[in-house]
């Protein structure tokens, strides 16, 4: 008898456990007390109840220092999206950015043009490398190229006649896609400057005012914040913010620079009156010459009409250079011609000096 009624007690103590949402051991200890007190009645009795009870919830996972850092204060649940959320098995509640950007060139691309090209790959952590592309007529091959990567966006750098450079910055494969023509480029290792900051840190994006004031430069600037913002909790960026890329619209032209954000190190409080901005580079100049509604190519959304292409700046050079050279030569050649129609009058002292060829014959006969 003594070992059946053991038996029954551990069955409804475990019983009693498994309905419990506290846990095992506080629950075994608690019917314990009470088999003593009350006997076996008293634990059958409080096995009922502890079934009976609803379940409490359970406590939510305490997050790290580190996490907190980067996410802020836990925000309030809302039950309503959180239930969606529950119905929707293959869906997720946040946004989690996944942007990839290709980066690549033609061949023919120039040591200082494949330098600015580093520089970008530099300050991008969540971008990829791929060779360099032979094609130069079928730009779409690169949309194979993206999705073959796993990418979302595309910075294409395109040289012509190993002197011009184009970057095209296109969302693969359905578009939207900018042709810019790149001047004034200068690379980290050129200019030299004082600034430096972290490798792979996220940085500060900063956009004029003027770009919120026509719709393409709206799009210009959105299509600039997915490719250079660096996504969040990227296993290749560094959870720092210690430098601005600033991108200026002046001239219909966008002038992209890269500041370091300095502290100084006697203050123990980030103040953002006290820090300051330190040139680290690249520097390069983007002048906008169309927007397809495609990934390179398809219809254009705005061509840019204060556009000159460099093969017509330097037609023109030349055509300048040539015009000085024919003024110099019908220069010359009315020279010529006004000395033809207004000769020199003879002078009676020219053959003064000079023995006439008819005197000297007459002298040599006489003798």
């Amino acid at each position: 008898m003594a070992i059946g009624g053991g038996t029954v007690k551990r069955k409804q103590r475990e019983e009693a456990a498994d309905g419990d949402a506290r846990p095992k051991k506080q629950a075994k200890q608690q019917f314990k007390k009470q088999g003593k007190r009350g006997g076996a009645g008293a634990v059958k009795a409080a096995a009922d109840a502890a079934a009976n009870a609803p379940a409490a919830a359970k406590p939510a996972p305490v997050r790290g220092a580190f996490s907190t850092a980067i996410t802020g204060p836990a925000k309030p649940v809302d039950e309503g999206a959180a239930a969606a959320a529950a119905a929707a098995p293959g869906t997720s509640g946040a946004f989690k950015n996944k942007e990839k950007v290709l980066v690549l060139s033609t061949r023919g691309v120039t040591f200082r043009y494949r330098h600015l090209m580093e520089d970008v790959l530099s300050l991008l952590p969540h971008s990829k490398k791929e060779s360099k592309l032979d094609t130069k007529s079928d730009r779409r091959v690169v949309n194979e190229v993206a999705d073959l990567k796993n990418c979302t966006s595309v910075l294409f750098f395109e040289v012509r006649k190993k002197q011009d450079l184009y970057l095209w910055l296109a969302k693969s494969p359905d578009g939207p896609s900018v042709k810019f023509h790149v001047a004034n480029v200068h690379t980290m290792a050129e200019v030299k400057l004082s600034g430096n900051h972290l490798k792979g840190s996220r940085p500060v994006l900063s956009f004029d005012a003027a770009f919120d004031s026509q719709p393409h430069t709206q799009l210009l600037k959105e299509m600039l914040t997915q490719v250079f913002a660096t996504p969040k909790r990227h296993h290749k960026a560094k959870p720092f913010f210690d430098h601005v890329l600033s991108f200026t619209l002046a001239d219909g032209r966008v002038w992209v620079r890269n500041y370091q954000l300095v502290v100084p190190p006697d203050k123990k409080r980030v103040d953002p009156d006290n820090a300051s901005l330190v040139e680290v580079g690249p520097r390069f100049c983007l002048n906008p010459i169309k927007i397809f509604n495609g990934s390179f190519g398809g219809a254009t959304l705005y061509d840019n009409p204060d556009y000159t292409s460099p093969n017509a700046v330097r037609a023109a050079l030349k055509r300048k250079a040539a015009s000085k050279y024919g003024s110099k030569v019908a220069q010359r050649d009315r020279r010529t011609e006004h000395k033809a129609q207004n000769p020199l009058p003879r002078s009676s002292m020219e053959g003064l000096f000079k023995g006439e060829e008819g005197d000297e014959g007459d002298g040599g006969s006489e003798e």
